[in-house]
């Protein structure tokens, strides 16, 4: 009897192994069997994989997972269920997830739901019984690859045209997704961080300095810190114009995550970000937000081999060497060997070396690759909203 967990060169065979209802077929015709759970159906996306022991609804839903499918290297994924607080964005976030063992049933207090019943319910889809360890050494190896994940309660399985699905797929490089995961319309933002027994809080709409947040595909969770910090936010979409902007008056605008490629987002939003740099107004940059500055001051992207993904990345702070440990999602990077004589390097990862923080010179503005917001600290990094709030005046 075949192991529906297996990992075995591609095949033209229809129906899996007995026990398997679901598939991930690579770009390259490599199949994984495994078992299916959350939503039916087919998905596209690239495979990367996160090393964070919690955190699967807040990741699942952050838009900067657009497009993506991951493999949690956590093997017990599930097991503090879910709940309506934890999630991080309304939009379409990660298409699927792969996971070791079973999800079991939630045991934790927090908890309104189980973790299979919810993907499904937010049209994503799962696979377990996968070597989810071979398949994070293959992406360290050769790369993040495009696939599909599929689940079919019955077994069934075209691999022929999955393969070619996945192989027609365009992939993330070149990609524009910032203006798919973005909100439709401004908002002024009301919520103010959780805590346990009175949940999440109001923010006062008072003298406070007022925040333009452009999402590109923004954690909500970015938003409450920054109220936290002692701003009043106003979120706007991520194709908004600089006249629209200004014309808010704020005191400082904050350059959101998101998915995709920067230098693909950047043909719109990097006219607009170099338009505040000009008018010397105080920015602040996350993820995608951090790259599209780098590019507005004259830098460059890359296209990362495997990516960053996890809570547990150590980077140092070069004015002082302390090393923050910090959240990461991101699949693009600034190239440090690009940054002009403008910009000064702030912090750099100390897995790899590569880029995670710059500040403009003679203007107020920085930007971090990591997120502040996620609290892997759990407090490392919640000066960067102190800093900026404290630019406003």
């Amino acid at each position: 009897m075949a192991d529906p967990a297996t990992t075995h060169a591609y095949s033209s065979a229809v129906i899996g192994p007995k026990g398997a209802t679901g598939v991930l077929v690579l770009a390259d015709g490599s199949v994984a069997w495994g078992r299916g759970f959350g939503a039916t159906g087919a998905a596209v996306g690239e495979v990367c994989f996160n090393t964070a022991m919690t955190g699967y609804q807040e990741v699942m839903t952050d838009p900067s997972y657009a497009a993506q499918i991951v493999t949690f290297t956590f093997p017990h994924i599930g097991n503090v269920g879910t709940n309506p607080e934890d999630m991080e964005g309304s939009v379409q976030g990660a298409v699927g997830c792969i996971v070791r063992e079973d999800v079991t049933e939630p045991s934790n207090f927090r908890s309104v739901g189980g973790f299979p019943a919810w993907l499904a319910a937010q049209g994503k889809i799962g696979l377990a019984g996968i070597d989810t360890r071979a398949l994070t050494r293959r992406i360290r190896m050769v790369g993040a690859p495009n696939a599909v994940i599929a689940h079919d309660p019955a077994g069934q399985f075209d691999i022929d045209a999955l393969v070619k699905r996945a192989r027609e797929w365009s992939g993330l490089e070149g990609m524009d997704l910032a203006r798919v995961v973005t909100r439709d319309a401004q908002e002024s933002w009301e919520g103010g961080v959780w805590r346990l027994g009175s949940g999440y809080g109001r923010s006062p709409r008072d003298t406070r300095p007022h925040v333009v947040a452009i999402d590109y595909g923004a954690k909500d969770n970015i938003f409450r810190n920054l109220v936290k910090a002692g701003a009043q936010v106003t979120v706007v979409p991520a194709e908004t114009s600089l006249d629209t902007i200004l014309g808010l008056n704020p005191a400082g605008v904050f350059l959101s995550n998101g998915p995709g490629d920067p230098a693909a987002t950047g043909a719109y939003a990097v006219p607009v970000i170099a338009g505040l740099l000009e008018r010397d107004v105080p920015l602040f940059g996350i993820c995608l937000g951090h790259q599209m500055l780098a590019l507005a001051a004259g830098a460059k992207t890359t296209k990362m081999h495997q990516g960053h993904r996890g809570a547990n990345h150590p980077v140092k702070r070069l004015a002082d060497d302390v090393v923050e440990i910090t959240s990461m999602n991101h699949g693009f990077a600034v190239d440090a060997a690009t940054l002009p004589d403008t910009v000064e390097q702030t912090h750099v990862s100390l897995f790899d070396g590569s880029n995670c923080g710059i500040s403009i010179k003679g203007k107020r503005a920085f930007g971090v690759q990591y997120h502040p917001e996620a609290s892997p600290g759990p407090q490392d990094s919640f000066y960067l909203f102190e800093r900026f709030v404290g630019m406003l005046g």
